[in-house]
């Protein structure tokens, strides 16, 4: 069965990769951008023509409410509904905190997470009625750790990883998959703003000693969003044999056992500077009865 993948912020980066990735394992797709109509339609006119998948694309403002439920009922129309969702859209803000007025950080808390709680919100009807779904959070290892001069930003990512954890409690007894990806530093047009010198020291601080590459996050993507009963028509190629055993290792025990806080730090495999994968853990403050009953049902 041919699974339906939202991908917003996809006309280049990472979101461009993730759908080229959907697209050759004959997913139907719907991506999005803001800006870029231009590189939004050129690929899915090349989707369509090398991997002969079918591509509706969208053009608006994720921060905006009232779009995204535009979005969602153009999906619902054409595709029945989202099987799979990437939350990818994203912006940065470089400098001091001092100096961001409010309208700009109420601009990237907009796109950056707002979006994230809007898709998820409105892709959840579809999935909970039918028993199964993926949401993945595309976050960043400043969610992590912090960056200076990036605070909202940092912001933002740390709340994409705390909505995962959360999320992926509240939907384990519905067999909806919740994960985030923690990208190290991409070589994307939005980290096209530093200097050679700059980009310098960045390398030098990772441990591959370069910039991942977009195509490189894609194929973990995929891989996250497999499971046996919720695949896309062919198993995802990924180019680490270690990373594609851990993948599905991981997805099934999550879906098995509805367990636990689960974080991969994939490298070297992927020649991302560093990766994360994070799934909720079912703890003893979580209703127990939903989880049994669900256990009952699938075993």
């Amino acid at each position: 069965m041919y699974k339906t993948v939202l991908i917003t912020g996809a006309s280049r980066g990472i979101g461009r990769a993730i759908a080229c990735a959907y697209a050759r394992e004959g997913c139907r797709l719907i991506i999005n951008c803001s800006r870029s109509e231009k590189e939004l339609l050129a690929l899915a006119d090349e989707l369509r023509e090398t991997c002969h998948v079918d591509v509706l694309t969208s053009i608006g403002d994720v921060s905006d409410y009232a779009y995204m439920e535009q979005l969602f009922s153009q999906s619902e129309a054409r595709f029945g509904g989202v099987d799979i969702l990437v939350n990818n859209a994203g912006i940065s803000h470089i400098g001091l905190l001092e100096d961001m007025t409010i309208d700009e950080w109420n601009r990237i808390i907009g796109v950056n997470l707002t979006s994230v709680f809007s898709a998820s919100k409105l892709a959840l009807p579809h999935m909970i009625h039918q028993k199964s779904g993926k949401i993945l959070n595309i976050s960043s290892i400043w969610g992590n750790v912090g960056a200076s001069c990036e605070v909202a930003y940092s912001a933002c990512k740390g709340g994409i990883n705390s909505f995962t954890r959360a999320l992926a409690k509240e939907l384990a007894p519905s067999n909806i998959q919740v994960n985030a990806i923690a990208c190290g530093v991409i070589d994307t047009e939005m980290n096209a703003c530093f200097s050679e010198e700059e980009r310098a020291q960045l390398a030098e601080e990772i441990p591959a000693g370069r910039f991942g590459a977009p195509d490189r996050s894609s194929p973990s993507t995929a891989a996250t969003s497999r499971s046996r009963n919720a695949g896309c028509r062919h198993s995802p190629r990924v180019s680490a044999r270690f990373t594609r055993l851990l993948c599905h290792q991981y997805d099934r025990r999550a879906r098995r056992n509805l367990q636990c806080l689960l974080i991969i730090k994939l490298c070297v495999g992927l020649h991302i500077p560093a990766i994360l994968v994070l799934h909720g853990r079912v703890d003893t403050h979580f209703p127990l009865e939903p989880v049994r009953q669900f256990r009952k049902l699938h075993h």
